[in-house]
């Protein structure tokens, strides 16, 4: 396997380790926690980091089905980083995050995992 794809898959692993950890954890408090905006910055630089070494990796180029379907679960958890990031400085420790923030984070998460899943068939399906 070629080596930035093969770094990509790795990076991306950690990344999917990341954001299960801060979504998870935001999905069952409701709170913006320093753990939860830790884990959730770490995904998307992991994620981001992950894309460029599969696109470089990638004999078909950056402008694939499943590369925009990556390209957008990554734009989704950005936005999901910023809005939650916004929360947390506006508000006081403690506060529950409102029900838009919560629903977005929750769909903004399953659009990525549905994202990873197709790379993960698209790789094992390989012939």
């Amino acid at each position: 396997m070629n080596p930035f794809s093969l770094t990509g898959i790795i990076l991306v692993q950690t990344a999917l380790i990341c954001y299960s950890i801060a979504i998870i954890t935001e999905q069952r408090r409701r709170l913006v926690t320093k753990a939860v905006l830790a884990f959730l910055t770490s995904g998307v630089l992991l994620d981001i980091i992950a894309t460029t070494f599969m696109i470089l990796g990638s004999n078909h180029g950056p402008f694939t089905l499943h590369g925009f379907l990556g390209y957008s679960s990554l734009a989704g958890m950005l936005i999901d980083a910023i809005l939650i990031w916004q929360f947390y400085r506006k508000n006081a420790p403690g506060s529950l995050v409102t029900k838009g923030i919560h629903w977005y984070s929750r769909g903004a998460y399953i659009w990525w995992i549905a994202a990873y899943i197709t790379g993960a068939l698209l790789v094992a399906l390989r012939p």
